[in-house]
C-alpha cells in the first residue's frame, strides 16, 4: 500500500492525509485490545482510574499488547510510511490516550529537527469538527516561509500558544481544516504540522503509532537525545517487552536503532522519578 504520487504530493504540500475506512474491518478487534490495555492498567493515567478530568495517557501502549504491536507490520501502515521515511524507517513510539476535552495548537516535532517524523493517528469514537476531531493547520510543515515561520511564532511547538493575544481569537476560532474521523479510518500527519482539537468529551479514546527516518551514523547523540525525551513518561528502554519479544526479523529492521541507542533511559528514568510525582500526561511527539 504504497503511497501514489498524488498522494505523495498531497501529504507534501498539506502535511496529512486520510485514509477513509482502511481499517473498518478490524475496528472491532482493535477496540477491544485498545481496552484491554486499559483494564490492565486500572481504567487510566498511571494505574489509576481515568478521572474524567484530565488526560490519561501510556506510553509504549500498542507495545505492550500482542495483537497491537502487530499493527506496525501491517503493510496498510508500512505502505504510506515508508513512501514517506524510506523503508529503513524507525519506528518511535507509541501512545495511547483517553482525551478530556479540547487540545491547544502546538506541533510533535521543533523546527530544527533534522529528520522526517510522522504519526499515524487511529480514534475510536465518531468525532467532528464540534466534538473532538483533529484540526489541522495545512501546509504548517513548510519552515522558512513567511506563513508557516509566524504560525511558529504564535503556536510554538512546546509551551502555550498566544491565539487570543495575538490575533484576538480562541484556538477553536482559528482558521483550520478539521478532519472528521469514523472508527476504521486511519490518519496520517508530518509531526511539523500545527494541530489542534476543540469540543471532545470527556474520554476521547485515541491512540497513536509515531515514526521517523532513520539517522545517520554521524547524527546518533542527536538521536539518544531524542530518545532522552520518552524518560519523562518513567519506560526504562525504547520499547514495550512484548514489541520486542514478538519482533519477526522485518520489524526489528524498525526496532534495532533505537534498542542500540536507548540504554541510558533507565539512569535517566531513575533521576526523573525524584522529580515527578507520575509519569507525564502527554507532551512533543506524544500530544494529539
Amino acid at each position: 500500500m504504497k503511497l501514489n504520487k498524488a498522494q505523495l504530493e498531497y501529504f507534501n504540500t498539506f502535511g496529512f492525509l486520510k485514509f477513509s475506512g482502511v481499517f473498518k474491518d478490524d475496528i472491532a478487534k482493535i477496540t477491544k485490545e485498545f481496552e484491554n490495555v486499559w483494564i490492565a492498567s486500572s481504567g487510566g493515567h498511571h494505574n489509576q482510574a481515568h478521572d474524567f478530568k484530565r488526560r490519561s495517557s501510556i506510553l509504549h501502549f500498542i507495545d505492550i499488547n500482542v495483537f497491537l504491536s502487530s499493527l506496525i507490520d501491517d503493510t496498510r501502515i508500512t505502505g504510506p510510511v515508508s513512501s514517506i521515511l524510506g523503508d529503513d524507517f524507525n519506528y518511535s513510539g507509541s501512545d495511547g490516550n483517553l482525551y478530556v476535552g479540547d487540545t491547544r495548537w502546538h506541533s510533535d516535532s521543533s523546527v530544527t529537527k533534522k529528520y522526517r517524523s510522522l504519526k499515524i493517528a487511529f480514534y475510536l469514537d465518531e468525532v467532528a469538527a464540534d466534538s473532538g476531531c483533529l484540526r489541522v493547520l495545512p501546509g504548517s510543515i513548510h519552515y522558512g516561509n513567511t506563513y508557516a515561520d509566524k504560525l511558529n511564532e504564535v503556536i510554538p511547538s512546546t509551551g502555550k500558544d498566544d491565539t487570543k493575544k495575538i490575533w484576538g481569537v480562541l484556538q477553536h476560532q482559528v482558521p483550520s481544516y478539521p478532519i472528521p474521523s469514523t472508527p476504521g479510518d486511519m490518519l496520517m500527519f508530518d509531526h511539523r504540522i500545527k494541530h489542534s482539537s476543540a469540543g471532545g468529551d470527556s474520554r476521547r479514546r485515541m491512540f497513536t503509532m509515531n515514526f521517523e527516518q532513520r539517522y545517520k551514523n554521524k547524527d546518533i547523540e542527536e538521536l539518544k537525545n531524542n530518545i532522552s525525551g520518552m524518560a519523562a513518561s518513567w519506560v526504562e528502554q525504547p520499547y514495550g517487552d512484548i514489541m520486542i519479544e514478538t519482533a519477526s526479523d522485518q520489524r526489528m529492521v524498525h526496532l534495532e536503532q533505537r534498542l542500540q541507542n536507548g540504554g541510558h533511559l533507565k539512569d535517566l528514568v531513575k533521576e526523573i522519578k525524584e522529580k515527578m510525582s507520575e509519569p507525564t500526561r502527554g507532551g512533543a511527539q506524544f500530544d494529539e
